[in-house]
């Protein structure tokens, strides 16, 4: 994943400086490029995969806008040899990813986005977690049951887990979450269906998901899923 994420961005736009030092002063770990003493700029809060850490997704920013500001958070369970992951995924045959581990990972990020929130002086609806495999699982779990922490989702390569379906109800502070899909067809990890599931499921709850799929990519993302991201992002702030 990092080798073909460094590749993507090597054919997109220049980066701003970003702070390399990760910063311990919120929940979680997290690295953080911002423009000095920002202002209600949009936050947005990238959340790796299993296995992986804080650097794999930060390289996305160097594609956004210069002015934002980005954060990139470390999962609190260790993986060897050197990765973080955000639950262990059971193999038990009925797995519905009731664990006390999602659920604390979950409370973890909510209290994180409260806090980068308030520490950066932006708004609720200016905030957007992206998320990749298990990142984009726990963006699912955290902004379907507490909408009112973000504007929006980008769920990248992921899934909703059965847990989380049971209990998602129609809404109406769940209508106003602009979500963004992306997924490869060619998906080895988390199949293709995953991204159609979750469509169904959240047009099922009165959402429109903006849906993208990217035929013959696998468990990656791509230059193009990365420019439909920005197009994404820019809109949902209008």
């Amino acid at each position: 994943m990092l080798k073909q994420l460094a590749f993507a961005l090597a054919l997109v736009a220049g980066a701003a400086h970003a702070d390399s030092g990760l910063h311990t002063d919120l929940p979680l770990s997290y690295l953080e490029q911002t423009q000095g003493d920002a202002r209600n700029q949009p936050l947005v809060i990238f959340l790796h995969g299993f296995g992986s850490n804080e650097e794999d997704l930060f390289g996305i920013k160097d594609a956004l806008p210069s002015t934002w500001t980005y954060l990139s958070v470390r999962a609190p369970l260790p993986v060897a040899p050197q990765g973080y992951r955000w639950f262990t995924k059971t193999d038990e045959p009925e797995y519905n990813g009731e664990t006390d581990e999602l659920f604390s990972s979950a409370r973890l990020i909510k209290d994180f986005v409260l806090k980068a929130t308030a520490k950066y002086h932006t708004q609720s609806d200016r905030v957007f977690l992206v998320g990749f495999s298990q990142g984009a699982i726990m963006s699912y779990e955290v902004a379907l049951r507490e909408p009112e922490l973000v504007r929006g989702i980008a769920a990248l390569s992921g899934s909703v887990l059965p847990v989380l379906r049971s209990a998602l109800k129609p809404d109406a502070a769940m209508g106003k979450l602009a979500i963004f899909i992306g997924h490869g067809t060619l998906d080895q990890a988390l199949p293709f269906s995953s991204a159609t599931q979750a469509n169904k499921v959240l047009a099922g709850l009165g959402l429109k998901p903006e849906f993208h799929e990217y035929p013959g990519m696998n468990h990656t993302i791509s230059e193009a899923e990365i420019q439909d991201l920005k197009a994404w992002l820019e809109k949902s702030l209008k």
